[in-house]
């Protein structure tokens, strides 16, 4: 993680509660647009789009549940994928896990990440890579916030937590009815109504579950 890329961070994202979940603050912007060709500019074309910037719906509910039921996580190693701002992993962090790792592809992300949890005061390790044809190492609980957004994602992503719950690993995904979540696979454990930017959503509410992975099912992805 860069100096410039915390600096781009905190110069770029207001520090601010979380809409549905105000006990963790984050960096956050107040438009897309803007800050999008910001990042084109300043990281030129082979930089993500800002996902860090923004309080997703489902990482806002899936950080909800984890904050009102800690028993989930506490004292436990957890592994935040694709974690965005941070905000899941900070949600675990709070919530008493023993050691959180939070992992991303993009490095304006994994700045973010490390920035939120000392705004927080909690510690993360934010990591940079693209994990999602591995393991989820020594994880005993894998979080995942709205990250069946494509085809393609859903696709190695299902493989990818499959892999983990086999081993062991509690799977939790927040999604906001997302179109490539493989619903058949998962039990819902809560649903929320999320509030979230209409610029990003074309929506201010969006309905978020949060599901738990099964991890035997016949003919599952390898």
């Amino acid at each position: 993680m860069s100096e410039l890329s915390s600096a781009f961070v905190r110069l770029h994202a207001r520090l601010a509660p979380v809409a549905f979940v105000p006990e963790v603050r984050l960096h956050q912007a107040d438009e897309p647009i803007g800050l999008w060709e910001l990042t084109e500019g300043e990281f030129r074309s082979d930089q993500p789009p800002p996902f860090w910037a923004f309080a997703w719906a489902g990482g806002q509910g899936l950080a909800r549940h984890v904050t009102d039921h800690p028993d989930l996580v506490a004292g436990r190693r957890v592994l935040d994928l694709a974690a965005g701002s941070g905000l899941v992993a900070i949600a675990a962090a709070r919530a008493g896990a023993a050691a959180v790792r939070a992992v991303e592809v993009d490095e304006l992300a994994v700045a973010a990440v490390a920035v939120n949890a000392e705004a927080n005061g909690v510690r993360i390790d934010a990591q940079r890579g693209d994990i999602l044809d591995g393991d989820a190492g020594d994880a005993q609980v894998v979080l995942a916030g709205d990250v069946f957004y494509s085809q393609a994602m859903a696709d190695r992503m299902l493989r990818f937590l499959l892999r983990a719950a086999r081993a062991g690993a509690q799977v939790l995904v927040g999604d906001p009815g997302r179109a490539f979540l493989p619903r058949d696979r998962f039990d819902e454990v809560a649903r929320y109504d999320v509030p979230v930017s209409e610029a990003l959503e074309s929506v201010r509410v969006k309905r978020t579950t949060v599901w738990r992975l099964r991890a035997g099912l016949p003919g599952a992805a390898r």
